[in-house]
């Protein structure tokens, strides 16, 4: 890509602030031009498809449609854009399925700003891009793959765990913890997949099993 051919971007975020930020740093830097934006997973899919841009930076966890899903379609429909995930996890349960799906690199939202320009000029040349912390994570899954319940919680879905095994309900853990129902389902989707289970009295029992609720 040349300053006579910059490179297009889609910006994929659920928090406005977040998005306003990354049009704002984007805008200011030469080689660059935002197309668009998306709220969710369904959005990306259906802007990427009408504004065709070269890279689409997409966050993973997102009322309405997730990132990964959106990847996968995306992928599916042959889609020329590339996708490099921008997101604030590391974990497994968020890393592989990204990448699997179809991503073309990984960066945590911590990045400086320059190596996250740096990352969307590799994406749009389709060179892979992979933060340091991920990049551990995929050498250690791939010489030594996890099985299926034995990643550790995060302090968060901990929490998550205490009030479920409580009896709080979904709507009440959200207002207890100052968050959206849609990112408790999260939470909760994402402990029982390290726990190995598939409802919350499951996740419950196999956490006092395990010593994880005292």
């Amino acid at each position: 890509m040349t300053a006579e051919m910059p490179i297009s971007l889609l910006i994929v975020d659920d928090h406005p602030v977040v998005r306003d930020g990354l049009r704002g740093m984007f805008a200011a830097a030469p080689g660059f031009t935002v197309l668009g934006e998306a709220a969710d997973g369904v959005q990306a899919v259906e802007r990427a498809a009408a504004l065709d841009p070269d890279v689409v930076l997409m966050d993973l966890r997102m009322p309405g449609g997730g990132g990964v899903d959106a990847i996968r379609e995306l992928t599916r429909r042959g889609a020329r854009a590339r996708v490099l995930v921008l997101t604030t996890y590391d974990t497994d349960s968020d890393t592989l399925p990204a990448i699997e799906a179809g991503a073309t690199g990984y960066l945590l939202k911590d990045a400086p700003r320059e190596e996250l320009f740096t990352a969307v000029r590799a994406a749009a040349e389709g060179r892979t891009v992979l933060s340091p912390a991920v990049a551990s994570r995929l050498v250690s899954a791939v010489r030594a793959p996890r099985s299926p319940g034995n990643e550790p919680l995060s302090a968060r879905e901990r929490e998550v765990l205490a009030l479920v095994a409580k009896g709080t309900s979904n709507k009440e853990i959200a207002r207890e913890l100052f968050i959206s129902e849609a990112t408790v389902k999260t939470h909760l989707t994402h402990l029982y997949a390290k726990l190995g289970v598939n409802d919350r009295a499951a996740a419950v029992a196999v956490a006092y099993d395990r010593g994880i609720l005292g």
